[in-house]
Protein backbone atom coordinates (compact mmCIF):
# COMPACT_ATOMS: atom_id res chain seq x y z
CA UNK A 1 0.00 0.00 0.00
CA UNK A 2 2.73 2.59 0.79
CA UNK A 3 4.08 2.50 -2.63
CA UNK A 4 0.51 2.83 -4.31
CA UNK A 5 -0.92 5.36 -2.12
CA UNK A 6 -1.45 9.07 -3.23
CA UNK A 7 0.18 11.51 -1.17
CA UNK A 8 -1.72 13.12 1.82
CA UNK A 9 -4.15 9.62 1.51
CA UNK A 10 -5.36 7.61 4.19
CA UNK A 11 -5.59 3.55 4.79
CA UNK A 12 -8.54 2.26 7.46
CA UNK A 13 -8.32 -1.31 8.18
CA UNK A 14 -10.95 -3.24 9.81
CA UNK A 15 -8.79 -6.47 10.45
CA UNK A 16 -5.58 -7.38 12.88
CA UNK A 17 -2.73 -7.60 12.25
CA UNK A 18 -0.66 -10.88 12.30
CA UNK A 19 2.90 -8.90 12.73
CA UNK A 20 3.73 -5.30 14.08
CA UNK A 21 3.01 -2.78 10.88
CA UNK A 22 6.09 -0.53 10.21
CA UNK A 23 4.12 2.53 9.50
CA UNK A 24 6.98 4.84 9.37
CA UNK A 25 7.07 3.50 5.63
CA UNK A 26 3.81 5.81 5.32
CA UNK A 27 5.56 9.44 6.78
CA UNK A 28 6.71 10.59 3.76
CA UNK A 29 3.87 10.79 2.00
CA UNK A 30 1.73 12.12 5.12
CA UNK A 31 0.01 9.13 4.99
CA UNK A 32 -2.96 8.53 7.58
CA UNK A 33 -3.34 5.09 8.80
CA UNK A 34 -6.43 4.37 11.04
CA UNK A 35 -8.43 1.19 12.73
CA UNK A 36 -12.12 0.66 12.20
CA UNK A 37 -13.70 -1.33 14.70
CA UNK A 38 -17.24 -1.56 14.72
CA UNK A 39 -18.16 -2.19 18.70
CA UNK A 40 -15.50 0.44 20.03
CA UNK A 41 -18.31 2.84 20.76
CA UNK A 42 -20.51 0.46 22.74
CA UNK A 43 -17.29 -0.70 24.27
CA UNK A 44 -16.14 2.52 25.88
CA UNK A 45 -19.53 4.04 26.09
CA UNK A 46 -18.45 7.03 23.38
CA UNK A 47 -20.08 10.43 23.77
CA UNK A 48 -21.16 9.62 19.87
CA UNK A 49 -22.26 6.10 20.64
CA UNK A 50 -25.75 6.89 19.07
CA UNK A 51 -24.00 7.55 15.52
CA UNK A 52 -23.74 3.98 15.44
CA UNK A 53 -27.38 3.02 14.79
CA UNK A 54 -27.72 6.24 12.79
CA UNK A 55 -24.30 4.72 10.51
CA UNK A 56 -26.10 1.15 10.54
CA UNK A 57 -29.63 2.88 9.11
CA UNK A 58 -27.65 4.72 6.60
CA UNK A 59 -25.60 1.23 5.20
CA UNK A 60 -29.23 -1.01 5.18
CA UNK A 61 -30.90 1.48 3.14
CA UNK A 62 -28.16 1.24 0.36
CA UNK A 63 -27.90 -2.11 0.48
CA UNK A 64 -31.82 -1.74 0.38
CA UNK A 65 -31.16 0.52 -2.66
CA UNK A 66 -28.54 -1.67 -4.44
CA UNK A 67 -26.03 0.72 -4.15
CA UNK A 68 -23.48 -0.99 -1.81
CA UNK A 69 -23.30 -4.96 -2.24
CA UNK A 70 -22.75 -6.81 1.08
CA UNK A 71 -20.39 -9.95 1.64
CA UNK A 72 -23.14 -11.74 2.30
CA UNK A 73 -22.70 -15.70 0.04
CA UNK A 74 -25.00 -17.62 1.38
CA UNK A 75 -28.71 -18.12 4.02
CA UNK A 76 -28.63 -21.20 5.84
CA UNK A 77 -32.35 -21.01 6.69
CA UNK A 78 -33.17 -22.74 9.93
CA UNK A 79 -30.89 -22.22 12.97
CA UNK A 80 -30.13 -25.42 14.86
CA UNK A 81 -27.43 -27.41 16.48
CA UNK A 82 -26.49 -29.59 13.44
CA UNK A 83 -26.62 -26.60 11.00
CA UNK A 84 -24.59 -23.99 13.68
CA UNK A 85 -21.73 -26.97 13.82
CA UNK A 86 -21.49 -27.33 10.07
CA UNK A 87 -21.21 -23.61 9.35
CA UNK A 88 -18.84 -23.27 12.44
CA UNK A 89 -16.51 -26.02 11.12
CA UNK A 90 -16.89 -24.42 7.43
CA UNK A 91 -15.39 -20.97 8.38
CA UNK A 92 -13.33 -22.61 10.79
CA UNK A 93 -11.65 -24.28 7.57
CA UNK A 94 -10.71 -20.99 6.45
CA UNK A 95 -12.52 -22.00 2.46
CA UNK A 96 -15.63 -19.92 2.71
CA UNK A 97 -15.54 -16.65 1.18
CA UNK A 98 -18.08 -14.19 2.41
CA UNK A 99 -20.86 -13.98 5.02
CA UNK A 100 -22.85 -17.18 5.84
CA UNK A 101 -25.96 -15.88 7.80
CA UNK A 102 -27.79 -18.57 10.07
CA UNK A 103 -31.53 -17.22 9.94
CA UNK A 104 -34.71 -18.42 11.01
CA UNK A 105 -34.90 -18.06 14.62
Amino acid sequence: MADIIAPEGAICSIVENSEPLDLNILKSKSVAFAWEFMFTKSMFNTSNMGSQGALLNEVAKLIDNKLVRTTLTEVVPKINAKNLRDVHQRIESGRTFGKIVLAGW
